[in-house]
C-alpha cells in the first residue's frame, strides 16, 4: 500500500465517521458503486488519475452517480477527490469504506463475530469456498448463494457485506476477504481482532479474563474469535494481525523437538 493511499484511507474513514444518515443502504450503495469503478477501466481510470484536478474527478463521480443517496454522494466525492497510489486502490478504498458504513448501519450487531462464524463455515466446507472463489460463476448467483447458507442467521449488514465480496473477489480468496472484512469493522469499532486456538472450549470466566488481558496488552477493545482445535493438545494460540502468542502445549513440543534434533 502506497502513502498516497495510507492518507486517502485515513481522510476518507475520517469524512464517512463524520457524515450523516449512513444506513446499511448506504453501504450497499458503496459496494455498488466499487463494483461499477472495477468493471470499467475508463471510470476507474479517469477517477483516479492523479493528472486531473480534484475538482474534475468529483463531477464525474457526480454525474455518473447522480442516483445515489446524498450520504453516499458525498462521501463518494471525498473519495476520488483523494490522492490514490492506483485505480485499484481507490477501489479497495471505497469496498472498505462500504464494510465501514456496514458497521455503522448496525451498531448493535456484532459483526465480526458473525463474520467470523461465516468463515468457518466457508472453511469447514471446500465445495462452498470452490464455489464462491470460482472466476467463473456467476456473481448474482455467488450473492443469492450466500443469502441461502446464511439463511436469516446473520444480521443484514454481515450478509450484506459477505454477498458483496463474493461478487467480486477480484483474484482474493473467500477468507482472506472476509478476514480483511473482520479488521476493518474492528477498526471502526475502535478494535482489533484476535483469533484464538485452544483444544476445549473456554468457559465464560476464560473468555473473560483472556479478552481483559489482551484489552491491557493491545491498549484497545478486542474482538474475540475462538477456534477449538484438538491438534493444540493443551494451552492457547492466539493471533492478533501479525503477533502470535504461543503458548499451547503442541507449540512445546515442536520447539523441545527442534532443539534436541539441533
Amino acid at each position: 500500500m502506497g502513502s498516497a493511499t495510507t492518507q486517502a484511507l485515513e481522510t476518507t474513514a475520517n469524512a464517512l465517521a463524520g457524515a450523516t444518515g449512513i444506513t446499511v443502504d448506504v453501504a450497499g450503495e458503496l459496494f455498488a458503486v466499487a463494483r461499477l469503478i472495477s468493471d470499467s477501466v475508463q471510470l476507474s481510470g479517469a477517477l483516479a488519475d492523479p493528472s486531473v484536478p480534484a475538482e474534475a474527478r468529483a463531477k464525474v463521480a457526480a454525474d455518473v452517480f447522480a442516483q445515489a443517496s446524498e450520504p453516499t454522494r458525498e462521501v463518494l466525492r471525498v473519495a476520488v477527490s483523494q490522492r490514490w497510489s492506483s485505480a485499484s486502490d481507490l477501489v479497495d478504498g471505497i469496498e472498505e469504506l462500504a464494510v465501514r458504513a456496514a458497521a455503522i448501519g448496525e451498531p448493535n450487531a456484532d459483526l465480526s463475530g458473525e463474520l467470523f462464524a461465516v468463515t468457518r463455515v466457508i472453511a469447514d466446507n471446500p465445495e462452498l469456498e470452490l464455489a464462491l472463489g470460482s472466476r467463473l460463476g456467476d456473481s448474482s448467483a455467488k450473492a443469492g448463494l450466500v443469502e441461502r447458507v446464511l439463511g436469516g442467521s446473520t444480521s443484514q449488514a454481515t450478509e450484506l457485506i459477505v454477498s458483496s465480496l463474493v461478487r467480486q473477489p477480484r483474484e482474493r480468496r473467500v477468507r482472506q476477504l472476509l478476514s480483511r472484512a473482520m479488521s476493518i469493522v474492528a477498526a471502526q469499532r475502535g478494535a482489533v481482532v484476535a483469533t484464538v486456538q485452544t483444544a476445549t472450549p473456554l468457559s465464560a470466566e476464560q473468555h473473560t479474563r483472556l479478552t481483559e488481558a489482551l484489552t491491557r496488552r493491545y491498549g484497545s477493545n478486542v474482538s474475540l474469535n475462538v477456534v477449538v482445535d484438538p491438534t493444540v493438545v493443551g494451552g492457547l494460540r492466539v493471533q492478533v494481525a501479525d503477533d502470535v502468542i504461543d503458548g499451547s502445549i503442541s507449540a512445546r513440543l515442536a520447539d523441545l523437538r527442534q532443539k534436541l534434533a539441533g
